[in-house]
């Protein structure tokens, strides 16, 4: 299926990211289940953080309150607490910049903020979902689901969203255990907040991965894709080498037993043992 996990991904984006609508009252969760943050405790934890780093003067304040008061509701808490970061530090305002950037180089060394144990974790891993979030949105998997897994859903103010990208991270990277894994989780954990969207596209990839087998054409086509969006993000270097390799050598293996079979065939009026001259 040309490009499915690209297709499937941009299906998400035809409405608005986070786990429901801004201000909405969220449905009551099951046991065990993931809840997502309100509108209310997401201002109230930024507000306590930008405290915290000295950042509660009346201007900060004053923008603050305007980015929760508005009532744009495709405005979603995880976008609010996004600019509300911004607000209070200056190198993530920066990061996310960067990572919604098309045009800029793809990140290969993780920022070293997501592990300062001296930041807050509700900054570092709400920050992380949304550095992730616009790295998964330029198919730079790799790096979107090293930052996903520095922290865990609950720690987040959108855990569906969470979810959501690093199965969309796993799918694409052919990693089908750590997707079914992550998936299942979203439609279990997470049913009772989760949006619809992340539901369906979360059960059309969970569908896909049913219909991999290893070392067919199917998986050699998954792979030659992934190799095509290494290149594409300028993933040139050694681990895209060595996938190249992989790929033609499991081509080589293939057209190999294919010619096997072939010499192995007996055609209709040849002698039995294939040697010219007998019967005669």
């Amino acid at each position: 299926m040309k490009r499915i996990w690209l297709v499937l991904a941009s299906l998400a984006l035809l409405v608005p990211t986070g786990s429901s609508a801004f201000g909405n009252d969220k449905k009551p969760a099951a046991f065990g289940a993931l809840e997502a943050m309100s509108a209310e405790q997401a201002q109230s934890q930024v507000a306590a953080w930008l405290k915290n780093v000295g950042k509660a003067d009346a201007a900060t304040t004053q923008k603050l309150q305007a980015i929760w008061n508005d009532k744009d509701t495709h405005r979603t808490v995880l976008d609010r607490v996004a600019d509300s970061l911004a607000l209070g530090d200056p190198i993530a305002a920066k990061l996310m910049a960067e990572a919604r950037d098309a045009n800029a180089p793809a990140p290969v060394v993780l920022p070293s903020v997501f592990k300062n144990e001296k930041d807050s974790a509700f900054f570092r891993a709400n920050l992380a979902l949304i550095y992730a979030r616009s790295l998964t949105n330029r198919r730079v998997y790799e790096e979107g689901l090293e930052t996903l897994k520095l922290f865990t859903a609950d720690q987040v103010v959108d855990p569906a969203a969470y979810l959501f990208h690093r199965a969309v991270c796993e799918h694409a990277m052919q990693r089908k255990a750590e997707a079914t894994k992550t998936i299942l989780r979203l439609l279990e954990e997470g049913a009772a907040t989760s949006p619809d969207r992340y539901k369906t596209v979360a059960t059309l990839i969970l569908l896909d991965m049913q219909t991999w087998k290893d070392k067919d054409l199917g998986d050699i086509a998954r792979k030659m894709e992934n190799i095509e969006r290494r290149l594409d993000i300028a993933r040139g270097g050694p681990e895209t080498q060595r996938q190249q390799r992989e790929v033609l050598n499991r081509l080589d293996e293939m057209i190999k037993k294919l010619e096997n079979k072939n010499k192995n065939k007996k055609k209709p009026g040849d002698p039995k043992d294939g040697k010219p001259g007998d019967g005669e």
